[in-house]
């Protein structure tokens, strides 16, 4: 890599997701395409704009915001499940720059009172569940929640 390459600083915004998780706070189609459109005027690199599975809402917001976004990667959050994974690819799949943003719970505590999981079954889980994004997009980001 050339040295301006590995100081490039990409933004990842997570205000259409995450934002709406705040007590109280909600958006409409209207809104989120609002603030979609800013941020991709911003060059935002990636916008996190939902999480395809937790509602029909999400799964309409996340098309049309691929839809009409062009040039910020649209990403959906999934949880590293075959429904998830494959609710965020069709929520994207209109937009060219897309990304699965697949996540597994990974504490012991999760481990035990949320998955009822060994570590070693979480550690195959997150591996299939990387694969299987794969299929959908090349541009696959994992995360583990609460490590």
């Amino acid at each position: 890599m050339t040295e301006q390459a590995d100081n490039k600083v990409l933004i990842f915004d997570t205000t259409l997701r995450d934002g709406e998780q705040a007590p109280g706070c909600s958006m409409s189609l209207r809104e989120k395409l609002k603030i979609a459109h800013a941020l991709n005027e911003l060059n935002v690199d990636v916008i996190e704009a939902g999480f395809a599975a937790a509602s029909p809402g999400d799964f309409e917001s996340l098309q049309t915001i691929s839809s009409e976004i062009n040039g910020s990667t649209i990403c959906s959050l999934a949880r590293c499940n075959p429904q998830d994974i494959e609710s965020a690819a069709k929520a994207i799949d209109a937009n060219p720059n897309k990304r699965i943003h697949v996540f597994v719970a990974t504490s012991d505590i999760h481990l035990e009172h949320k998955l009822g999981m060994t570590q070693d079954a979480v550690v195959k889980a997150a591996f299939e569940g990387v694969k299987l994004a794969k299929t959908f997009c090349d541009n696959v980001e994992f995360s583990p929640e609460d490590a």
